[in-house]
């Protein structure tokens, strides 16, 4: 891949996923095998004017070996200044970057009840620390090639070509690969606002999807509860940046506790770098009480026993079947593209900001509306190219939002 499309790619993450500001500190989360494309990252920081700029590295197959080396106690043990560090960014608020390239395969045959456990001991010191950064800084997540996941990807190539291959089909989901990426996220992030006014405007009591495959699933919203979509702003500052590159969602949290039937996962889930292939969930009373999966069964049961939030659904997102990434023809096993690939559903924490006016409530008066709250976040999908929505309303009326998997409207 040139040089100029990887530059205009990392200037497009720093600039309008992150909104990088003048002065600001960045943290950068990426694997070792990806030096070229940080350091393009890093430059693209400074020249935004970020103050400093760290790169935090991690190598799979080393993280792996400490879960299978280390005892449960020391793996789940934070040091003294890995507490001071979380804690010193929650003061600073700088931007976060993290750059997805690992295997989604790569942690394939680990202990997740070990790993599920020494998490569990961790998030009780890290998650309060993390509760109060919500919403208050600039965050986003973009992918590079790794060779193994080019390899999963496109399986028949060469190494080479494969990285090369998947470059493309990132740059392309990215709209990076235009002449103005800048000026595509304007229009894209324009599109999602005004479809996400019109769902805003319908006053949604339930959303039910049917699908031929086997989903049949009423889920409820909260009354005062947003879509949002694309871009999105920092409480206080108003900074208005991506999270995720790309997306393609309308998405909102939903009621806690009002979840009933089955959902039929369409495409695979990696997650903790094993993937979950084949499976369904059933809810009852707003819980996930049942799931079956062909491979993963093990690991999802472990997902969904993490906290009592685990369980029960922390976001429904609103994707066309005839998404750009979809028509790729591509599976990519990895939840950022996939996921904005078609609908999709989300296991644990939901967003404080899918309540209207969130920033005038406290955490708890947020979590009392039905706003769920976990450790875990864990998307999977559920678009089908027969997949219809119905929205039940407030008024008692029903409208149609998606019909044979696209929108309705």
């Amino acid at each position: 891949m040139k040089k100029t499309a990887l530059k205009k790619y990392a200037s497009l993450i720093v600039s309008t996923g992150a909104a990088v500001r003048r002065g600001q500190d960045v943290v950068i989360n990426a694997a070792l095998d990806q030096p070229e494309f940080v350091t393009y990252v890093v430059e693209a920081c400074y020249k935004a004017g970020a103050r400093k700029v760290t790169v935090d590295w991690h190598h799979q197959p080393i993280s792996k070996l400490h879960i299978k080396y280390r005892s449960q106690k020391v793996l789940g043990t934070l040091e003294d200044w890995e507490v001071a560090r979380a804690r010193r960014e929650a003061e600073l608020l700088p931007a976060y970057i993290y750059l997805t390239s690992d295997d989604p395969d790569g942690m394939r045959g680990i202990n997740q009840e070990k790993l599920s456990k020494a998490t569990q001991e961790k998030q009780k010191i890290l998650k309060p620390i993390r509760d109060g950064m919500e919403n208050k800084h600039q965050w986003c997540i973009a992918a590079v090639p790794g060779v193994e996941w080019a390899k999963k990807v496109f399986p028949n190539e060469s190494k080479p070509r494969a990285v090369e291959h998947l470059w493309e089909a990132i740059l392309a989901a990215s709209r990076a690969d235009g002449d103005d990426p800048t000026e595509a996220w304007r229009l894209h992030n324009a599109d999602l606002a005004s479809r996400c006014e019109y769902l805003n405007k319908l006053g949604i009591r339930k959303l039910h999807y049917k699908s031929q495959n086997g989903t049949d699933f009423t889920v409820g919203l909260m009354e005062n509860g947003v879509f949002l979509g694309g871009g999105e702003y920092t409480l206080g500052s108003r900074i208005f940046y991506n999270p995720n590159i790309p997306s393609e969602e309308c998405f909102t949290t939903p009621m806690k506790g009002e979840a009933e039937g089955v959902l039929v996962a369409t495409k695979p889930l990696s997650v903790r770098g094993q993937l979950v292939e084949n499976f369904s969930v059933r809810f009852e009373g707003g819980r996930a009480v049942e799931v079956k999966a062909e491979k993963g069964e093990d690991l999802l049961k472990q997902l969904l026993a993490m906290d009592e939030g685990a369980s029960y659904l922390g976001e429904v997102a609103l994707v066309p079947y005839d998404s750009p990434i979809n028509n790729t023809g591509i599976l990519f096993y990895n939840t950022l593209f996939d996921e904005n690939a078609c609908c999709h559903v989300a296991l644990g924490r939901g967003f404080n900001n899918c309540v209207a006016d969130y920033e005038k409530y406290s955490f708890d008066e947020i979590r009392a509306m039905g706003v769920n709250d976990s450790i875990i976040h864990v998307d999977f999908m559920i678009g089908a190219p027969d997949l219809t929505i119905t929205a039940q309303l407030r008024s008692g009326e029903e409208t149609l939002i998606f019909k044979d998997g696209n929108w309705a409207f």
